[in-house]
């Protein structure tokens, strides 16, 4: 006969289940993986406005195109208008010398007067005729050249209105982008005085919950930051360095996003010494990647990330002269087995 007793196993591998359950990492929008962390604040701060500046600066840019753009439709429409200035001075030639052949014919003087003063009846008939065509010419002169003032005067108003809209335009863009560059730049003032605090007493401060950006990379692998100036390379010489440098030096300002260059796990997460803040990611086939000088941290240790993911935001702590992320390629997770992170990216399809 069955027993109808429990196995003594069955409760703690449900309780196990259910704890694996609740810890399934979930996916965010984009294709990020959600995760806890520190309140935001000033790193939250400072990617938003940071976002808002890249924004406005399209926005800023897109407005030149348009300005370039309504600059060639400009000298289009003077050319036009000019075409029509010269037409109107042609027409008002033509009034002219209408007029002054309805003054030589006679003008308003009665018919019967004529008839009566003239030699030839049928002569003055055709004077006649001649007269009511020349007036019919008059006329339609008269009301071409109206019609091409009106012309004028419309084009010319158009054309000012929109170079006094699109002036007024290009100013609203140029405040916009000053404004949140103003608060972008307090903004990371006070990102780096965290940092600096941060690495000053060796503690590092909780991950941010950044918002990641809406949008998913179809690529394995991508750059560091998305915007940059490339300054110290990989083996260059330099009095801050005891040997060579070790790495890519990407030259951005503080608080700028920046990115897991592939998919990987993060294995460091430190702060203190010559690297400042810094974290370290392994990728599948053996390397690693090393991300330092940061001023925040959007991660930590053991967190799985992807391609293009926010992990952190550029600083300037540690052994650094500027805001800048330094950028290496290791074949284990410790300084001293890099490899040039330049070709090594380019291998994989991303092009410095």
């Amino acid at each position: 006969m069955r027993s109808s007793r429990r196995p003594r196993w069955l409760l703690p591998a449900l309780l196990c289940a259910l704890a694996v359950l609740l810890a399934r990492p979930t996916d965010t929008p984009g294709g990020f993986p959600a995760r806890g962390g520190a309140d935001p604040g000033v790193s939250g701060e400072v990617a938003r406005l940071y976002e808002d500046a890249a924004a406005a600066t399209r926005q800023y840019e897109e407005g030149r195109r348009v300005a370039k753009a309504q600059r060639r439709r400009a000298g289009e429409l003077e050319g036009l208008l000019d075409r029509e200035r010269r037409q109107l001075a042609v027409l008002h030639e033509d009034l002219g010398r209408l007029a002054r052949a309805q003054y030589r014919s006679g003008g308003d003087v009665p018919l019967s007067a004529r008839a009566l003063l003239g030699d030839d009846p049928e002569a003055l008939v055709r004077g006649q005729q001649a007269g009511r065509q020349a007036n019919t010419a008059l006329e339609k002169a008269i009301s071409k050249s109206r019609g091409a003032e009106a012309r004028l005067a419309a084009d010319e108003a158009r054309a000012a209105a929109e170079w006094k809209a699109l002036e007024r335009r290009n100013a609203e863009l140029v405040e916009l982008k000053s404004g949140i560059e103003r608060k972008l730049e307090e903004a990371r003032r006070r990102l780096q005085a965290q940092a600096d605090t941060s690495t000053a007493s060796g503690s590092c401060r909780r991950a941010v919950r950044l918002d990641q950006p809406d949008r998913s990379f179809t690529r394995a692998w991508v750059a560091p930051v998305e915007k940059y100036w490339l300054s110290a390379r990989f083996g260059s010489g330099g009095a801050r360095w005891a040997n060579r440098h070790t790495g890519q030096d990407f030259a951005v300002p503080i608080g700028t996003p920046v990115r897991s260059v592939g998919g990987g796990r993060v294995v460091e997460v430190s702060c203190g010494g010559a690297f400042g803040i810094q974290i370290v990611l392994a990728h599948p086939g053996g390397y690693y990647t090393q991300y330092a000088h940061l001023a925040a941290v959007a991660v930590d240790r053991g967190d799985t990330v992807v391609p293009g993911q926010w992990i952190g935001q550029s600083g300037t702590t540690g052994n650094s002269t500027g805001p800048h992320l330094h950028f290496e390629v290791r074949v284990t997770p410790e300084l001293g087995s890099g490899v040039d992170p330049v070709p090594w990216l380019a291998a994989r399809g991303v092009h410095l």
